[in-house]
């Protein structure tokens, strides 16, 4: 094993993860052991931050940095689909960056499942064209689209790619009143 990174700098790795689960430490001990840190013990980490998406896979970011000094509090603590994983002086503290499905899915409120189990499930559940309108403006950081209607109709996109319904119709339909005019969404 090499030596610590310097003093400030930042490391980062990806993982991918179930939210709620423990990821095995074989998995994540290649790519945490070169930093120092117990792969266990970040399995645990993760799984404490990601109880509110159980079932649910995540993108895990894993940044690094050895400095001296107080853990930061995670910005976007108690959302889940990224958990960015600041890790000061060997103490891991998780944070999470979402993503449009996860944001969907748990705007669904749909009973957790046993992925093993359970196969092939259907989203097809019902949710409010406000709903979408606030999952779009927590999701805005990561669109390329200049206004809001255009975020609202990514993930319009992705309601119908999961396959439910938005205000009781298809996200498609709602896409093309949207873009003629008939539905009116708020800038920013």
């Amino acid at each position: 094993m090499g030596p610590p990174p310097p003093a400030g700098e930042e490391k980062v790795v990806i993982l991918k993860a179930i939210g709620g689960e423990i990821g095995s430490a074989s998995s994540l001990a290649p790519k945490l052991g070169p930093l120092g840190l117990s792969p266990k013990k970040v399995g645990e980490d993760i799984q404490k931050a990601t109880m509110d998406w159980k079932g649910i896979k995540v993108t895990v970011k894993l940044s690094v940095v050895n400095r001296v000094g107080p853990p930061t509090t995670p910005p976007w603590k108690g959302i889940k689909v990224t958990v960015k994983l600041s890790v000061v002086n060997r103490v891991a503290t998780p944070s999470i960056i979402p993503t449009a499905s996860a944001l969907i899915m748990r705007e669904l409120k749909e009973p957790p499942r046993d992925r093993k189990k359970v196969k092939n499930v259907v989203h097809s559940g019902n949710i409010t064209l406000d709903a979408v309108i606030e999952i779009a403006r927590v999701m805005r950081f990561k669109s390329m689209a200049k206004k809001l209607s255009g975020t609202v109709k990514e993930i319009l996109g992705t309601c119908f790619s999961i396959g439910c319904r938005v205000n009781g119709q298809s996200p498609h339909d709602l896409q093309k009143e949207i873009e003629e005019g008939e539905i009116t969404i708020p800038e920013e």
